[in-house]
């Protein structure tokens, strides 16, 4: 039989099923205790209403924790941002203190200074195994010249030995082509200082009884007035005299970080007093011949 037929029990049912209702709760309204026959129509209305209302909330607190997944995200992909820039304003800053720092040391070295100084960045450094430089921004329009002494703060780094307008080169005392005329604080012994390998330098040309011990600070000697005299060179490493020969094998680690190097002064006049190699012979006084006494 086809439901959809037309027939009067159907339509007297559904009037019933929507009339029942409006009935109850109407007489609900006007009697203060609820009927036998409308407390099935309440407790299903209630059920419905519950379950909607569950349902309801469960959708509104997942849309609305959703919203919030949304915006912790994007808050904390600014956060990221913020965070990133702010460490890189910080290692900004750090870098700009201790570049501060360092100039002031320089400064009261140079203002402390009794030579003419003229202070350069380094630029560059030569990457081949078999020399060690150097690179510096300044060059002859700055008033450098070849053989100019380089010096920091620490001591001795090389000297100038090649030049451009605008920038030079400096042949550290590691290289195994620099000398530089030195002497042992303590015994006042003298040698040259020689580049050995990129860490360390030799002392050479020293004679076998010349007294050298680990440990001995070596200075420049100021001769020929390139770089001032006891300027620190290095420390003295490791002393090996052979059994038959006239000399001794003499390693020093130079007093100065040469591959941290960022700032250095170029020594372009020295004010040291000549030394006794240095010094002019005195021309002999020269014999004048006494006046003859005049006649009237």
């Amino acid at each position: 039989m086809n439901f959809f037929t037309f027939d009067i029990r159907k339509v007297f049912a559904g009037v019933l099923l929507v009339v029942l209702p409006l009935l109850a709760i109407n007489m609900q309204k006007n009697s203060e205790e609820e009927l036998w026959f409308t407390k099935p129509f309440s407790w299903s209305a209630g059920l419905i209403q519950n379950g909607f209302h569950g349902f309801s909330s469960g959708v509104r607190g997942t849309t609305s924790m959703y919203l919030n997944l949304i915006d912790v995200k994007v808050r904390n992909k600014q956060l990221e941002e913020d965070l990133a820039r702010l460490r890189a304003e910080l290692g900004s800053v750090t870098e700009l203190k201790l570049e501060n720092q360092r100039l002031n040391e320089l400064l009261g070295f140079k203002q402390a200074s009794a030579h003419k100084l003229i202070a350069a960045k380094i630029v560059g450094r030569d990457l081949l195994p078999d020399h060690h430089t150097l690179t510096i921004d300044r060059g002859t329009e700055d008033g450098i010249k070849k053989n100019m002494a380089v010096i920091t703060t620490g001591g001795v780094v090389g000297y100038i030995f090649r030049t451009e307008s605008q920038s030079s080169q400096i042949l550290l005392l590691t290289d195994r082509y620099a000398a530089i005329d030195s002497i042992i604080q303590r015994s006042r012994a003298r040698g040259v200082i020689e580049g050995h390998t990129r860490e360390l330098a030799r002392l050479s040309h020293l004679k076998r009884s010349d007294d050298v011990k680990e440990g001995d600070l070596v200075v420049t000697s100021g001769l020929f007035r390139i770089f001032p005299k006891g300027f620190t060179l290095g420390t003295v490493t490791s002393v090996e005299r052979s059994q038959y020969g006239l000399s001794q094998k003499v390693e020093v680690a130079p007093a100065v970080d040469l591959s941290n190097l960022e700032e250095v002064f170029v020594i372009t006049e020295t004010h040291d007093p000549p030394t006794p190699e240095e010094a002019p012979i005195p021309d002999a006084p020269s014999q004048k011949e006494p006046k003859k006494a005049s006649t009237q």
